[in-house]
């Protein structure tokens, strides 16, 4: 009787551990390789944005401080100049008032001829004044012009008084109003009159003619008198001043 061979066991190594889950690499393989050890990467901050606006900030305080250092240096240069020129304001006078005409025509116009000298006192050491040409001088009485003239183009030099004679021309219309007030001013002797005079005229500072400005003058005038032939004699004056940059 033969014997029955026993099964052979075999005996074989266990496969390799599979990991559950496998990286797979674009080509669908499995060759990967491990990464290499992670390094933390340095940061770098972007400081262009906070560098600009430092340097903006600089230039503005920069600028200010120019503007600063250059306001204070003009306000001393001017103070000093200031000081050392002293200005001051001229002083205008009618001196006096002559009437060549002053006649009632036909029609009943007035026909009215003066002659008003202005003195002219310039009281600053290095500063004087250039009239210009553009200048008009008005006489009213009662509201009603009676003559009109201008002032002479001339250059007045520092510490100086000059008399300017100023010839006035003019037709007006004299209706009975003014002719009863005319009346009752002469027999009283005091007839008001009106001067108004404006003037161009420019500063010359150190012989350096500066901006010209229009200077305005009214004078309120009482004469005794305006016969013709016959100077009228300045019983009151009042003046007023403005100036017109």
């Amino acid at each position: 009787m033969e014997a029955t061979p026993s099964p052979r066991i075999s005996i074989e190594t266990p496969p390799a551990y599979q990991q559950k889950y496998v990286m797979l690499n674009s080509n669908n393989s499995t060759d990967l390789r491990p990464p290499p050890k992670r390094r933390n990467v340095p940061r770098y901050h972007d400081h262009s944005s906070k560098s600009s606006g430092s340097f903006c900030l600089k230039c503005i305080c920069c600028c200010l401080l120019f503007w600063f250092v250059l306001i204070i240096l003009l306000a001393g240069a001017a103070y000093i100049l200031y000081t050392k020129i002293e200005p001051e304001v001229p002083v205008y006078t009618v001196d006096h008032f002559d009437v060549n005409a002053f006649d009632v025509q036909h029609d009943f116009s007035l026909h009215t001829e003066l002659v008003v000298t202005v003195k002219s006192d310039n009281p600053n050491n290095h500063i004087g004044f250039q009239y210009g040409t553009d200048s008009s001088v008005v006489v009213m009485y009662k509201n009603s012009i009676l003559c009109e003239g201008k002032l002479p183009a001339f250059t007045q030099p520092h510490a100086n008084a000059t008399m300017i004679q100023i010839p006035l021309k003019g037709d007006s219309e004299f209706g009975t109003d003014l002719q009863e007030a005319l009346v009752k001013n002469r027999k009283t002797g005091q007839i008001p009159l009106l001067v108004e005079v404006k003037a161009p005229i420019s500063v010359v500072v150190l012989d350096f003619p500066m901006r010209q400005v229009t200077v305005l003058l009214n004078c309120s005038l009482v004469v005794d008198n305006l016969s013709p032939k016959k100077k009228a004699k300045i019983i009151s004056s009042t003046y007023n001043y403005a100036v017109e940059l």
